[in-house]
């Protein structure tokens, strides 16, 4: 079983909060790897959150490719971070030679283009990286966008936090949305792609537990975006789901979880909502999911929400101070980074519902 986190927080905090959110949740690691997705930058990215970030994990040649593809099609550089990794003997870590994190501005002729093209264009880019890249093996391009940083490596996660010294708060980086995991897949290989969180567009998401009607998902979510790619993992298919319903239908976001986990036929009829409910389901059932799973997800608003399949067999817990909302696999997560909170507030989300967190940190419960 998985274990995934998230933290949202009124003031940047550092990896290292995350770490100390996923780590004492030992019993899930298998030591398969540790990824992250932040957002809301701080940190030595902070005059730059208007710039689409690059996100990638390279060989020099990988590099040099990129570099290539970025300067012919007019990105313009404005900032590099590279982090100061610690190469010391028997780390139990599988590293890229290089590590990248660099601004751009966009291409001077999109300049006057409106927002929605420069986000299509942000994904394009970050395609055509890809296919570059896997050609021979030369890396891995995450995320392409602005105010947003994706980490992902093999390995140890204990051994991964020290080799990019994500337990030392050097000010460089930070965030006031941290979403984490420190195991991959075990029903695939294990690559970086297949390490959750995953991001498309300004959604990000992670989860754990297995989706059984995954190859139905898969089919028919590659005919529906070209975006939705890779398919490395079943709980990729979450994502692109996430994505379809709330960014290419343009529904409110209370109905992805009637796309994934439908209510029974005799309990829409007695809805006032039942022909909404049942054209919901019936137009949209290959998005249907099934099996033992619990989701974080991240929107392009910075909303953070929290459901689970309609059997609730994954666990998930929600806790809150006055700073931060901690969602966590397992309530010791909650206790070493929440150690004083109310616990009789903490929130077991169940089968039924959506949990939402704002931007203000109110948590909202919105009942299938």
């Amino acid at each position: 079983m998985c274990r995934i986190g998230s933290i949202k927080s009124r003031k940047p905090i550092h990896p290292s909060k995350a770490l100390s959110l996923m780590l004492p949740q030992q019993e899930g690691h298998d030591n398969s790897g540790f990824a992250l997705i932040m957002q809301d930058l701080d940190g030595v990215f902070a005059p730059y959150k208007d710039k689409p970030l690059l996100s990638m994990a390279c060989t020099r040649q990988g590099a040099a490719l990129a570099k290539n593809y970025m300067d012919a099609e007019g990105f313009v550089e404005v900032a590099t971070w590279t982090p100061q990794v610690r190469r010391q003997s028997g780390l139990a870590i599988n590293a890229m030679p290089q590590y990248i994190f660099r601004n751009y501005d966009y291409p001077e002729v999109w300049a006057d283009r409106s927002q929605e093209d420069k986000e299509e264009l942000l994904l394009d880019t970050r395609l055509a990286l890809r296919e570059i890249l896997e050609k021979n093996g030369e890396g891995y391009v995450y995320s392409f966008w602005p105010d947003v940083l994706t980490l992902k490596e093999i390995g140890d996660p204990r051994a991964i936090a020290t080799y990019f010294r994500l337990w030392e708060d050097s000010g460089a980086l930070a965030a006031k949305s941290i979403v984490a995991q420190c195991r991959q897949n075990t029903n695939y290989d294990i690559v970086r792609y297949a390490a959750h969180p995953f991001f498309l567009q300004g959604y990000t998401l992670c989860a754990n537990g297995e989706n059984t009607f995954y190859t139905k998902n898969l089919e028919y979510q590659k005919s529906l975006h070209r975006g939705y790619i890779g398919f490395e993992s079943d709980s990729q298919t979450f994502l692109y789901s996430l994505h379809y319903v709330l960014r290419q239908l343009k529904w409110p976001v209370k109905y992805y979880k009637h796309v994934i986990t439908p209510l029974p036929f005799a309990e829409i009829e007695q809805r006032g909502d039942a022909d909404v409910l049942t054209r919901i389901r019936e137009s949209l059932a290959h998005l249907e999911i099934n099996g033992p799973n619990t989701i974080i997800a991240v929107l392009p608003g910075g909303e953070m929400l929290s459901c689970c399949d309609s059997k609730k067999l994954r666990p998930v817990v929600i806790g809150q101070d006055d700073d931060m909302v901690v969602i966590s696999s397992e309530v010791c997560g909650l206790n070493n980074v929440l150690p004083d909170r109310d616990i009789s507030q903490d929130i077991y989300v169940n089968e039924r519902e959506v949990v939402l967190i704002t931007n203000e940190l109110a948590v909202q419960r919105w009942k299938q």
